[in-house]
Parts: C-alpha cells; sequence; structure tokens
C-alpha cells in the first residue's frame, strides 16, 4: 500500500493523466472515497489521459456511461445508486470489467465482492489543508 498526499486539483489531474499512461486494456481504477473528494475530477484525469476527446461527467443517475476516443475505451461507473450486487449483475457489470477497455468505478466499497483481485484500488480522504488528498493506493 502507498499514501500520497495531493495538494491541489492539478496535482490530482496530473496524477490521474500519469496513470492513464500505465492503464492497459481490461484493468479496472476502483476509487472510494467520501462526497467530494474528488473521484470524478480523477475520473475526468484519467480520460484525458487515454484521448478521450468527449466531456467526461458523472454518471450518477445513468450509473455508466462509455467513451471511445481514445486509445482504449474508458468505461466510467458510477455505483452510488445501486442498492446491491444483484444490480450490477443486471447491469451486465463483467461486459465492462473484462472488456476490453479501462474500467473507472466511483464507489467502488459499495460493490467490493464485485471487484477483482487484480482491480487497482485508491482510497481519497480529505487531507489537512482545504485542498489537500490522501490517496491510498493498493495494487493488486
Amino acid at each position: 500500500m502507498q499514501i500520497l498526499k495531493i495538494g491541489s486539483e492539478a496535482a490530482a489531474r496530473e496524477f490521474g493523466r500519469e496513470l492513464a499512461d500505465r492503464l492497459k486494456a481490461g484493468d479496472i481504477v476502483a476509487l472510494s472515497g467520501d462526497l467530494g473528494t474528488g473521484k470524478t475530477t480523477l475520473t475526468q484525469a484519467i480520460a484525458q489521459g487515454l484521448g478521450v476527446k468527449e466531456p467526461v461527467t458523472s454518471p450518477t443517475f445513468a450509473i455508466i456511461k462509455e467513451y471511445h476516443s481514445g486509445r482504449l475505451p474508458l468505461y466510467h461507473l458510477d455505483v452510488y445508486r445501486i442498492s446491491g450486487p444483484e444490480d450490477m449483475y443486471e447491469l451486465g457489470y463483467e461486459e465492462y470489467f473484462f472488456g476490453g477497455g479501462v474500467c473507472v468505478v466511483e464507489w467502488a466499497e459499495l460493490i467490493e465482492e464485485l471487484l477483482p483481485e487484480s482491480a487497482l484500488r485508491i482510497h481519497i480522504s480529505y487531507g489537512s489543508g482545504e485542498t489537500d488528498r490522501l490517496y491510498r493506493i493498493e495494487t493488486p
């Protein structure tokens, strides 16, 4: 496990773009953390690093958004509103988790039992300053 202190939104975006450079087809990035800690901001930076051209917004109500304009497809899931693993089965989550793109899951702690061991887990928490964030990174 690694803990990174991210001091600004710009630093979070840089981290996300650099992470995207290392991602490959089939990778899952599982994001967790309180509301407002920057899960969507990090996802947007990953999308930018993958070369996604469309604006990336939180799929809170849609649950899943797909982006195909980057070097790999990006599947962005926000599972905050699902009521359990059964909902994930109905959504066909396996197509995204085991497909040919990168899957980023916000609120991943809600479906922990469905995440493969190979998922990169990043828990984001508030730091000591207003813009500080702590990224607890668990690599497979």
